[in-house]
């Protein structure tokens, strides 16, 4: 079992920026590589970045590209999810998973631990 608490969401501004943290628990956090979502009421969670188990390797959705940096500190057990020029349409509850595999993937049914999720409002 592995225990993922996300953190860092808020209110901000278009334009702004946050770090999302992922503290994990439990398992070894190197033996998984992770990935951050997001979900609006309504819709399906959708992929946001994913980063493989040694910080290497890493996957954007195209519209957070050049915006968004996925990062982890393995010794700290410790994801990020670092947002830059936030736009109103990044509004969403982000969420945190980690799957049994080293390579980054953008298919959330291949991830096995997820987190409870943070709240992210971008206001215009």
């Amino acid at each position: 079992q592995v225990q993922l608490v996300e953190s860092g969401g808020g209110l901000v501004q278009a334009g702004d920026s946050l770090r999302l943290s992922c503290a994990a628990s439990g398992r070894t956090f190197s033996n998984y590589a992770m990935g951050w979502f997001r979900q609006t009421p309504g819709k399906e969670r959708e992929f946001v970045a994913s980063i493989s188990w040694s910080g290497k390797t890493t996957v954007y959705v195209d519209s957070v590209k050049g915006r968004f940096t996925i990062a982890r500190d393995n010794a700290k057990s410790t994801g990020y999810l670092q947002m830059n020029s936030l736009k109103p349409d990044d509004t969403a509850v982000y969420y945190c998973a980690v799957r049994s595999g080293v390579i980054p993937v953008s298919d959330k049914g291949e991830y096995d631990y997820w987190g409870q999720g943070t709240q992210v409002t971008v206001s215009s």
